[in-house]
């Protein structure tokens, strides 16, 4: 059985998204590079579970009303994507892994690799994003 996955897209106001860069570290996946934030859910718990403790360990967030996205099967993981619209103030977060964070725009997005295959679930954001406004 593969394992799954939870992570949370953030749009602002200004229909970016936040992003951040992982750690360069050469013993861990992806080093360097931008990532949604998330993680790996637990044997003992949701998807939903999972990016609430995600959101307060890796960026002190008490994260409320948030919504599925998507549930997407990668060839490593099974992925459950959620979204909130958030303004966020990346100056105040606290932020416990990864190196920074940042507000991307649709075009940034489209011209950076993301980790873990995320490109892909980003696209369906934002066309997600433009049938629901």
């Amino acid at each position: 059985m593969k394992r799954l996955g939870a992570s949370i897209i953030f749009v602002n106001d200004k229909q970016q998204v936040l992003l951040f860069l992982r750690d360069d570290k050469s013993d861990i996946p992806f080093p360097n590079m931008w990532d949604v934030p998330g993680g790996h859910v637990e044997a003992d718990e949701t998807p939903e579970k999972c990016i609430i403790r995600e959101m307060k360990e890796e960026m002190d967030l008490d994260l409320k009303k948030f919504q599925l996205l998507c549930v997407k099967e990668f060839d490593d993981r099974i992925e459950y994507t959620f979204w909130k619209h958030a303004n966020l103030d990346i100056n105040k977060i606290k932020l416990m892994e990864g190196q920074c964070l940042k507000w991307f725009t649709r075009q940034e997005i489209w011209n950076t690799e993301l980790a873990y295959g995320f490109n892909e679930i980003m696209e369906e954001f934002y066309n997600y994003k433009e049938a629901i406004l």
